[in-house]
């Protein structure tokens, strides 16, 4: 006997056993364990659509968001141009209008100070007709206190007078 060959009714029993178990898997395993197989293979080829599928969204959702950020960064560039050309633009309006302001309070500064200077010449006017008056009186009388000086000065003023006409 040997140990590397089987008996020929070894074998032969091995043969009969091996068809009787081949036979019972090939009619109620084997179809099971296909179907499950194919169920699996079904399974995991729904998962890879799907994933393809949620790939592709993502995909989609990632440009999607990409044009979103690039026309919120250019929304937010005009806004900001807009606001830059508003500031400029009340910064102008409001110089131009402390100008005239400005303009207007110097003039009525210039109107008070003319008239105030007009107002303190006509007093310093009347001021020195006044003193005038009092001087040419005190003169007068003085002069006049004599009669022959009062007879030389009226005659000098009708000479003057004369004169002028």
């Amino acid at each position: 006997m040997s140990f590397l060959l089987p008996d020929a009714g070894l074998l032969f029993w091995m043969l009969i056993v091996f068809g009787i178990v081949f036979f019972i898997l090939a009619r109620y395993g084997f179809p099971i364990i296909v179907s499950m197989v194919d169920e699996r293979k079904k399974i995991i080829d729904r998962s890879l659509q799907d994933a393809k599928a949620a790939n592709e969204k993502l995909a989609a959702i990632n440009t999607e968001s990409e044009a979103l950020l690039k026309s919120a960064r250019d929304e937010q560039a005009r806004l900001l141009r807009e606001a830059a050309a508003t500031r400029d633009e009340i910064i102008k309006e409001a110089r131009q209008q402390a100008d005239r302001e400005s303009e207007k309070i110097i003039a009525e500064a210039r109107r008070v100070i003319q008239m105030e200077k007009e107002d303190a010449v006509r007093d310093i006017q009347r001021q020195v007709a006044v003193l005038s008056v009092e001087v040419a009186r005190k003169i007068l009388r003085r002069e006049l206190s004599d009669e022959a000086n009062q007879k030389t000065l009226i005659e000098t003023y009708i000479d003057e007078t004369l004169k002028q006409q």
